[in-house]
């Protein structure tokens, strides 16, 4: 479906009964801010997947027991 420029208006006009003229530009300015705080997490994200893995470094015991064989009858 797409969207003529009538449909558009309309929906333009909807939302500015619901919200009034005065609140508008708060809600655009916060749809901005929120837009832009996700797209700067997706880029943060991005760039962790794109960094290689670092190895694991081994696992140190401290006090290791001798292993003994064990004699099955």
């Amino acid at each position: 479906m797409t969207w003529g420029p009538w449909q558009i208006l309309l929906v333009l006009a909807i939302i500015l009964l619901l919200f009034g003229g005065k609140k508008l530009p708060e809600l655009a300015h916060s749809l901005g801010k929120s837009l832009g705080e996700f797209k700067k997490g997706k880029e943060e994200g991005d760039k962790e997947q794109k960094k290689p893995a670092e190895p694991a470094e081994p696992k140190q015991i401290a006090d290791p027991k001798p292993v003994t064989p064990e004699v099955v009858a």
